[in-house]
């Protein structure tokens, strides 16, 4: 059987367990061990050998997709790779996008807007915090918009790339970016629910179903709901989610999928404890200062993706995908201001508020992958265009700041003021299109050698209108992004490598009118980054050193005038670090993973001649230099059936505070913590499987991120969480 034979077999297959996981490899084999097969008996006995998902794996991924959009191991690539698949997600208790890059050092939180939606820094980069922080879904970006937290329900791996990803995908940070990879049809039945209760009245339920529809249309079904309070006071919160997709192989060469997400999240609009007093803050951690009969903010998304793939060929292929997703946002808020909050008496002046925000975001590629050969060289070759239309609206009514003051006491909160009046404060329709044209090629030059060359061209536009001033603003600018890598392979273990490569990202909304009520779009932020590293894989273990440079400009810092409202692009911040990612077995039935960060990022250009001082060489906000997480299973055997029962520790470093300043008192410093976590599970039989996750075993009190001295989050008390899983 010739290997395009083999391949179209192994579609179905290969796109239900997604072809990052190790076993893939073991998949390609029995179907070249079974090649003298009739075509119907080789595809049962292929399913069959990948049919292993609920097995416990090392932690050791071979291959990624997100990186160069194909199949491509991590040892050959000039970047360093993180991938948490479904084992290592299952084992660390993971049910959302949060968890999940918890795992990761390279990660660090953000101020989440209200507890709204995920927000991360990778590296010391951010980006815009008037959004959720980017990230993909199967390659296609999923978080513009309005989206609320991720929820995990089918999610299948994280890949977390480092560096900039511009060449291939356009607009994004310059320290990396996350693609989820959510789990595809299988053409083999299968049945499992999730059921968890859990600290803080937490309930959650959990279906994954999957199987054929014919002998070539198979679906798969993920719906999950989870409902429960926080550790603070009037906090409780309802998430949903409901993930149909189906897969149709139209033929031998050309598969079809179809999938869809829905969700909805209910939760109040929380801005944390405030630090008046100096930190950390003496105010209970649990005081909510908002008012409970504000009620929650509702966020909804509907998305579409449509891909197609199909082979001319053994060496030639295109793929072609459509993504469409609507979302909104809505609610009520009364929140203390970010700056200059305090009066006398303890009160601290708030801000009424309520939005209404709704945002359709389109896009699509079509791209040409094939294989060239010449003497000894081999090109693997990628041609694609792509493009996206987002539009963005936003209203929103607010009591005025000026005049009102809408107290709390933030010792002894009492809730029930009268409400302020309301007026209109942002009425904003803001239109981004983007088209962009890229290539890529990943060579093996050799035994030992391998490079990668990539290229994109973007032409973006974006209009705001302003519609409560009537203020028009449109900018066209143009970006080329390049990426140069080179992979030295001394033999079968090392692979050395050393990266160079560019990153763009637009920058939405527009300045403060000025003084003839004019409004200007913003610049663009550009990024630079400059990577070295070594990878060795004992066949066991995976363990990635990377030293990296990343420098980026045009960065939105707030207005000094009107830091509610509005930003301006002056800033400029360079991060440079050190990070050292282990997974693997490291003995018989003991499973690793751990990461260690270094991260020094800093401002190097601000606003200052405006603010009246200087931000330049304060690190970034939320971003510690130090950090550290260690994930440790050990597999074993009780009354005959598996069980295991791990640890892990995870370390922060201390962290600016302050996402911006306009005074010296508006710095502050997050305090450095250390939490742990227990995991345990056991299969009382092959279809019922139990697992306890407790999440900071030790009860420490910690502050997880923060916007101001007036938004500061303390972290989670401990939370323990009994799960059953039923697999029919």
């Amino acid at each position: 059987m010739s290997r395009r034979s083999a391949f179209r077999i192994l579609i179905p297959t290969c796109l239900a367990v997604c072809t990052q996981m190790a076993l893939a490899q073991e998949a390609a084999q029995s179907a070249s061990a079974t090649a003298q097969a009739s075509t119907s008996e080789t595809k049962a006995k292929t399913l069959d050998a990948v049919n292993v998902r609920d097995e416990r794996k090392p932690y050791r991924n071979l291959s990624v997709t997100g990186a160069t959009k194909t199949d491509a191991l991590i040892k050959d690539l000039p970047q360093s790779i993180q991938i948490l698949d479904s084992g290592l997600l299952r084992d660390a208790g993971v049910t959302d996008l949060k968890g999940a890059l918890d795992l990761s050092s390279t990660i660090s939180q953000q101020s989440n807007f209200g507890g709204l939606w995920d927000s991360y820094a990778m590296r010391g980069f951010a980006g815009n915090l008037d959004f959720g922080s980017d990230y993909m879904v199967n390659g296609f970006s999923a978080s513009r918009g309005f989206n609320g937290v991720r929820d995990g329900g089918n999610t299948n791996s994280v890949e977390i790339l480092k560096g900039p990803s511009s060449a291939l995908y356009g607009r994004g940070e310059p320290g990396g970016t996350v693609n989820i990879n959510t789990k595809k049809p299988l053409f083999k039945a299968a049945n499992t629910l999730d059921l968890s209760v859990g600290t803080f009245n937490t309930y959650r339920g959990a279906i994954d179903s999957t199987g054929p529809l014919g002998e070539t249309v198979a679906y798969r079904l993920n719906a999950a709901y989870q409902e429960g309070d926080s550790f603070r006071d009037y906090i409780h919160y309802k998430r949903y989610l409901v993930a149909p997709s189906f897969l149709w192989m139209i033929s031998p060469d050309t598969t079809l999928s179809y999938e869809i997400e829905a969700v909805r999240q209910e939760i109040p609009f929380d801005r944390g404890v405030v630090a008046i007093d100096g930190f950390p803050p003496n105010v209970d951690i649990h005081n909510f200062y908002g008012e409970p009969n504000d009620g929650p903010h509702i966020i909804k998304s509907l998305g579409h993706q449509v891909f197609l793939q199909h082979w001319f060929n053994d060496n030639w292929q295109l793929q072609t995908g459509f993504s469409f997703r609507e979302s909104s946002m809505e609610g009520n808020s009364s929140e203390v201001r970010p700056y200059g909050a305090l009066r006398p008496g303890n009160i601290l002046r708030r801000r009424y508020r309520d939005r209404d925000n709704n945002a359709v975001d389109r896009s699509a590629r079509f791209e040409i992958i094939g294989k060239v050969a010449t003497g000894k060289v081999t090109h693997n070759l990628l041609f694609g265009v792509d493009g996206y239309r987002f539009d963005d609206r936003r209203k929103q009514n607010a009591a005025d700041p000026a005049g009102t003051i809408y107290g709390i006491n933030a010792y002894d909160p009492v809730y029930g003021a009268p409400k302020p009046v309301k007026a209109i404060s942002i009425n904003t329709d803001e239109d981004q299109k983007s088209y962009a044209v890229y290539a890529q090629d990943q060579i093996d030059l050799g035994e030992r050698w391998k490079a990668l060359v990539g290229v994109r061209y973007d032409k973006y536009e974006q209009t705001v209108h302003n519609l409560r001033t009537g203020n028009f603003v449109h900018q066209e600018p143009t970006a080329t992004s390049p990426r140069v890598g080179l992979v030295y392979q001394p033999n079968e273990h090392w692979s050395l490598y050393a990266t160079t490569s560019s990153s763009f990202r637009p920058n939405s909304g527009a300045s403060r009118p000025d003084s003839n009520n004019v409004q200007h779009a913003f610049d663009p932020e550009e990024g630079k980054s400059y990577e070295i590293g070594a990878k060795w894989d004992t066949g066991r273990v995976n363990t990635t050193l990377a030293l990296y440079k990343i420098t980026k400009n045009n960065v939105l810092t707030p207005d000094p005038i009107d830091p509610n409202n509005y930003s301006m692009a002056v800033g400029e911040v360079e991060s440079k670090g050190v990070e050292l990612d282990v997974s693997g077995q490291i003995a018989e039935g003991l499973r690793l993973y751990g990461s260690y960060a270094y991260t020094d990022a800093q401002v190097t250009k601000d606003n200052a001649a405006l603010t009246g001082f200087s931000l330049t060489g304060r690190q970034m906000a939320n971003v510690p230099k130090d950090s550290a997480n260690v994930l440790l299973i050990k597999d074993f055997a009780v009354a005959g059936n598996k069980a295991y029962l791990g640890g892990g520790v995870q370390y922060v470093g201390e962290r600016e505070g302050a996402q911006a300043a306009f005074s010296a008192v508006d710095f502050f410093k997050l305090k450095s913590y250390t939490t742990w976590k227990a995991v345990a599970g056991y299969d009382v039989t092959d279809k019922l499987k139990l697992t306890l996750d407790v999440n900071n075993l030790f009860n420490k009190r910690f502050y997880a991120s923060s916007y101001s001295l007036y938004w500061v989050m303390p972290g989670s008390e401990r939370t323990i969480t009994l799960n059953a899983r039923y697999a029919f």
